[in-house]
């Protein structure tokens, strides 16, 4: 079942069948990436025979528990040979990868960076000897190397299944970086990623949006619209249940959580929740506590004192701190796709408030699902009417588990999924 090979025993008995294939992963998932894989995962393991190719080494994935409770969804899994290989990882920094996906991914990045001819040809002689109907490139922002060596060499259809528009996920953040030669970095490395998007999107037979409004823009770049599709940012309802909270947890509280790196979109958020909000608060609930989360929290917020801030880190599990907080904030000022954020919280029936921004391709109304601010002092009214008022709260909290349970669902993913194999059916029918 896993291990360095595919058993192909089963896949003639269903149709239709797909290799996944995927540079990020984790089990249990630490942030948005890792969540979107393993739950793209499980929605197409509904609908397909699904075998698992990992350009992500056996212990970064997880280990052999990760590997077990992913077996349980797919056909087999098989390691890319460049990840069994000895690699020095902080010796090497890899040309062409830009500086937001090298933190992003960190060390596992600079492994991938590795790949040769060799390791792309590996996906296609795997495909090929499982028979496969298509490649599906999850992550596919960082893959866009490996689609072209594919489309050159071989006749699979392949879907390029992007987590954002990552050219606006990195020229969003001009507006907030100072000094011209950073601001010339992050518009060089916009104007690339924008480019390998618009020869990516007329390359691959499927790209994926995770919102109207990322598909909107891909729709844009190519010669053919009808090839693009939603294939949304969804989540596992049943992962997410009440958790006691850790010891000396302080209520109330708002709790935030994200991947940091400086200058990253959950640094200025923070910042601005700590600089502009958090002092408005304080004028009515004296006591209320700042809950920080996240990997690279620490590191980029060490300088973050004072007894009404706990800036927690990477967690082993968010449900402890998420389950238990009075209000989940999203203040995000610069990014691009759809907030876990925002879902988790729903999930868990926590209410929500977040900026225009924050809360971009998830179609929760103001006022009803979430609470919508862009001002420090919208914001901090905002939280405080949530705090303040019960009912407020638990109508937000249960509208916004409504709206994620009916169309952010696992089940509804593998919806928008069968949609796509359809569309590669019959394209491939009309050949």
């Amino acid at each position: 079942m896993a291990g360095g090979k595919l058993s192909c025993s089963s896949v003639q008995n269903k149709n239709p069948s797909i290799l996944f294939v995927t540079p990020v992963l984790g089990h249990p998932p630490r942030g948005g990436p890792e969540l979107r894989i393993e739950n793209s995962i499980k929605a197409l393991a509904k609908i397909s025979t699904l075998s698992l190719y990992c350009r992500i080494s056996r212990s970064r994935m997880g280990g052999d528990a990760a590997v077990r409770y992913l077996g349980a969804f797919v056909n087999g899994i098989r390691f890319a040979p460049f990840c069994r290989r000895k690699i020095r990882l902080s010796s090497y920094v890899p040309r062409g990868i830009n500086l937001m996906s090298r933190v992003l991914l960190g060390r596992d990045l600079v492994v991938f960076s590795e790949e040769g001819e060799a390791d792309y040809q590996d996906v296609i002689r795997t495909a090929e000897a499982l028979g496969v109907d298509v490649i599906w490139l999850g992550y596919g922002n960082i893959s866009y190397p490996l689609l072209k060596y594919i489309k050159e060499h071989s006749g699979f259809p392949v879907v390029l299944d992007t987590d954002s528009v990552w050219s606006r996920f990195v020229l969003r953040g001009l507006p907030f970086v100072k000094g011209e030669k950073e601001k010339n970095r992050i518009l060089m490395e916009g104007k690339q990623k924008e480019e390998e998007e618009r020869w990516g999107t007329k390359l691959a037979d499927v790209t994926t949006g995770v919102s109207e409004i990322d598909t909107e823009y891909y729709r844009g770049l190519g010669e053919n619209p009808d090839k693009i599709h939603l294939f949304s940012n969804v989540i596992d309802m049943d992962s997410y249940v009440q958790t006691p909270p850790p010891a000396g947890f302080k209520k109330p509280c708002m709790y935030l959580a994200g991947t940091f790196w400086p200058g990253s979109p959950m640094e200025d958020a923070a910042r601005w929740m700590l600089d502009l909000v958090l002092p408005l608060l304080k004028q009515e609930f004296p006591g209320i506590h700042f809950y920080i989360a996240g990997r690279g929290s620490k590191k980029v917020l060490a300088g973050v004192r004072g007894e009404d801030v706990t800036v927690a880190g990477e967690l082993p599990s968010v449900l402890p701190y998420l389950t238990n907080a009075s209000v989940s904030v999203v203040p995000l000022r610069f990014e691009s796709g759809t907030r876990f954020k925002i879902l988790e919280a729903g999930a868990c029936g926590i209410p929500v408030v977040s900026t225009i921004l924050g809360a971009e391709g998830i179609p929760a109304m103001d006022g009803k699902d979430i609470l919508i601010a862009d001002t420090p002092e919208d914001f901090a009214r905002s939280v405080a009417n949530v705090i303040r008022d019960r009912e407020l709260a638990i109508s937000l909290s249960r509208n916004l588990r409504g709206l994620i349970a009916d169309r952010f669902s696992i089940d509804a993913l593998a919806r928008e999924g069968s949609e796509i194999l359809k569309y590669i059916r019959l394209e491939k029918n009309a050949e």
